[in-house]
C-alpha cells in the first residue's frame, strides 16, 4: 500500500491469503477469542455492579466462537485484498522463490509457473509455529497455535506448554471461558521477558482464577492416549488433561525459497539479517516482519515495511528505533509496554527515575470494579524525558499510546502532567504518575 501510494508498480506474491499470520492464524483470531473471553469475564462480574444476569451461569459455545473468529479473519483478509487491488497493486497467487536479487519465480496451486522481474524485492514471509519432536500436534487433542481453533467444545482441562506471550494469552482466555488450565513454564514465572511487576499481577490473577502454574520445569514429551493427553515434565511428574496447546515460539519461513542463491544472509536461527532501514545483505532486497527476528509484532512488521519502501523510493525515512516500540499482551488484565524497561535500568543501561501508581486509587477504576493494575513511567534522570512506560489495566493497549507518543517525541514528564485528562478516567493515572515525577525548581 505504501509503495503504491509513493508511485511504484507493485506486485504481491502470496500463497494463502492477504494479511499473513497476523490476520489469518494469529493476531486477529486469537484476539477475537480473547474478546469473547473478556465478555465472559464482564458477564461473570456483573453481579458486583448490582446487575442480575439470570440464575444460570454464562457459558460459551466454542463452535460458534471459533466459526465467528475464523470468518472474521477471512473477511479481514478479503478486505485487505480488495484494498490492494483498489490501490493498483497486482496480486500473484502462489508460492514465490527467488532466482536472484531481481527475479521471483511464482508457482501456482495448479503447477503453473510465472517469472516476475523487479527493481526491488521485499521479503515478508513470516514465521510458523515451532514444534517439538516429542510433542507433535495432531490438530485434535494436541495443538499448535494455528490449530486450536479446530475445537468445537470447551476443553475440560487444557495444558498449555510455554509461558511466553502466546501461552499466557491462551491460558488467560480459556480460563475465563471456563476451562481448567495448567500452564507449564520453564522459567521461574510467567512472561519471563516482561516487566516483573506486570507479571506478578498476572500471576496473582491466574492464582485467583484457578490457573495452575508449573514453574521451573520443561515439558519433555506430550503423548495422547485416546481422549487423554499426558504431558511428561522434566521433574518426572506426568500431568493428564483433555487437550494440550504447545506454544513454544516460532521459526522463520526462510528455508527453500532461494534466499542464499540471491545473496540474502541468514542468522544461525534462520532469520534474515536486516539493518535499520530493512535492507538485507543482497542489493535491492529488503525484509520485514517475523522472518527478520527483530520483534515478533505485527506493528513492528508494518513499520519495517513502511521504512523499507520509504528508503527504496526516496521518501523521508528514519531507521527503526526499538526503544520506541510499544507492545501489548492481551491477557486479563492486559499488559502494555513501551520503550526502556525497569530491568534495563537495573542493569545500568539507563539512568532513570521510576514511578509506579496503582489503579486501586483511581476513581474510574473503582467504578469499573478494577482492583488490580498500575501505571508505571520511566523518566531519564536529570532531564525528565519520558523514556518508557508500563500499563496493566483493561484496554492497556489503548492506554499505552500517550506514553508511547511521549517516548517517540521525547516529551518531558511535565508535558504529560500538564495535559488535560478527563475525570474520571483511567488515563488520569498517567498524568498523575507524571506529576509525581515533577522536579521542583
Amino acid at each position: 500500500m505504501v509503495a503504491a501510494q509513493l508511485g511504484a508498480d507493485v506486485t504481491v506474491v502470496e500463497r494463502q491469503g492477504m494479511g499473513g499470520s497476523a490476520v489469518l492464524t494469529d493476531v486477529v483470531p486469537s484476539k477475537t477469542l480473547i474478546a469473547t473471553a473478556d465478555a465472559m469475564r464482564r458477564v461473570g462480574t456483573a453481579v458486583n455492579f448490582g446487575v442480575q444476569v439470570g440464575a444460570d451461569e454464562a457459558t460459551a459455545d466454542l463452535g460458534i466462537v471459533n466459526h465467528r473468529l475464523l470468518d472474521l479473519a477471512k473477511n479481514q483478509s478479503e478486505d485487505i485484498h480488495t484494498g490492494l487491488e483498489r490501490a493498483g497493486v497486482k496480486v500473484a497467487l502462489g508460492a514465490g522463490r527467488l532466482l536472484d536479487n531481481r527475479t521471483v519465480e511464482v508457482t501456482a496451486d495448479d503447477g503453473a509457473v510465472t517469472t516476475l522481474e523487479a527493481d526491488a524485492l521485499l521479503l515478508a514471509v513470516g514465521a510458523q509455529a515451532r514444534e517439538l519432536p516429542t510433542a507433535e500436534p495432531d490438530g485434535e487433542r494436541i495443538f499448535n497455535w494455528t490449530q486450536i481453533y479446530n475445537l468445537q467444545e470447551i476443553p475440560e482441562h487444557l495444558i498449555v506448554v510455554g509461558s511466553g506471550v502466546t501461552g499466557a494469552e491462551f491460558a488467560s482466555a480459556y480460563n475465563l471461558l471456563g476451562t481448567k488450565v495448567t500452564l507449564v513454564s520453564s522459567r521461574d514465572r510467567v512472561l519471563p521477558g516482561e516487566d516483573a511487576d506486570a507479571a506478578n499481577v498476572l500471576e496473582a490473577a491466574f492464582e485467583r482464577n484457578g490457573v495452575i502454574v508449573k514453574s521451573r520445569v520443561r515439558a519433555e514429551a506430550v503423548d495422547r492416549e485416546g481422549d487423554v493427553v499426558k504431558v511428561t515434565l522434566s521433574s518426572g511428574e506426568v500431568i493428564e488433561g483433555s487437550h494440550c496447546l504447545v506454544a513454544v515460539g516460532g521459526t522463520p519461513c526462510t528455508a527453500g525459497i532461494g534466499l542464499e542463491e540471491a545473496g540474502v544472509q541468514l542468522s544461525e536461527s534462520g532469520h534474515i539479517k536486516v539493518d535499520g532501514v530493512s535492507r538485507t545483505t543482497a542489493a535491492n532486497v529488503y525484509a520485514a516482519g517475523d522472518c527478520t527476528g527483530v520483534f515478533a509484532l505485527a506493528s513492528v512488521a508494518a513499520m519495517q515495511g513502511r521504512i523499507a519502501m520509504a528508503h527504496l523510493l526516496g521518501d523521508g525515512v528514519k531507521p527503526l528505533k526499538l526503544t520506541e516500540v510499544s507492545a501489548n499482551i492481551f491477557t486479563s488484565p492486559e499488559i502494555a509496554t513501551v520503550g526502556v524497561s525497569e530491568q534495563e535500568v537495573a542493569e545500568g543501561k539507563y539512568q532513570a527515575d521510576i514511578i509506579k501508581l496503582n489503579l486501586a486509587t483511581n476513581a474510574r477504576a473503582k467504578m469499573m470494579n478494577v482492583r488490580e493494575g498500575f501505571v508505571k513511567i520511566l523518566a531519564r534522570k536529570g532531564s525528565g524525558t519520558v523514556i518508557g512506560g508500563v500499563v496493566v489495566a483493561p484496554r492497556a493497549s489503548e492506554l499505552i499510546f500517550p506514553i508511547a507518543l511521549a517516548v517517540h517525541k521525547r516529551l518531558h514528564v511535565d508535558d504529560l502532567a500538564e495535559t488535560f485528562t478527563v475525570y474520571p478516567s483511567l488515563a488520569g493515572s498517567i498524568s498523575e504518575a507524571a506529576r509525581r515525577l515533577h522536579v521542583h525548581l
